[in-house]
């Protein structure tokens, strides 16, 4: 009890580190992805957001003490088996302070997906994360199009809906401006 209650002081603080330290402006949909690079937790081999263009993402920030998290790690697990033949990537990136809570978590529920490591929190706070899960998807273009705070298995049906119609579409020509068409001539 008293590890949990720890863990749960820690989190909050990483929340609270987050959000004083998060650029006045946050991620929003319509705008392209911020530019950041991750290390795979298994590997530490280089992921870079941007060299991932082309396919649809789903970034999801979470950490090992956050319950939601952990009912979001089936759910994305399912979502790789149906949807990475038709462009989907999923990339679960860790922001624990410790990466041992991380190893713990992921004996229990692995992911058969992209797991990543956030070191030094930049790509967190580039994003503007403000809960545990945070969930971006992001088109084929590099723009964001749906966020999402937490996770209730109920909306899974939505979520699932969304991606397939970003799936579905096709990436914009090079005379866009990050999937946005321009309206000057």
């Amino acid at each position: 009890m008293k590890a949990a209650r720890k863990k749960l002081g820690l989190g909050r603080s990483l929340l609270l580190a987050l959000a004083v330290n998060a650029p006045v402006w946050a991620a929003e949909r319509g705008e392209a992805a911020p530019q950041c690079r991750l290390s795979a937790f298994q590997n530490g081999q280089a992921i870079d957001l941007q060299r991932l263009k082309g396919k649809v993402l789903y970034v999801d920030f979470w950490a090992s003490w956050c319950g939601p998290c952990a009912q979001s790690f089936p759910f994305m697990n399912a979502l790789t088996h149906e949807f990475h033949g038709r462009g989907l990537e999923i990339i679960g990136v860790n922001v624990d302070e410790d990466v041992a809570d991380a190893k713990g978590f992921l004996a229990q529920r692995p992911g058969h997906f992209t797991v990543a490591v956030d070191g030094d929190k930049s790509c967190a706070e580039r994003f503007g994360v403000k809960a545990m899960p945070s969930t971006y998807l992001i088109d084929r273009n590099g723009v964001i199009r749906y966020v999402h705070l937490g996770f209730r298995p109920g909306e899974a049906e939505e979520m699932k809906k969304l991606l397939g119609q970003l799936l579905a579409e096709k990436p914009a020509a090079a005379s866009m401006d990050h999937g946005i068409v321009s309206a000057s001539k």
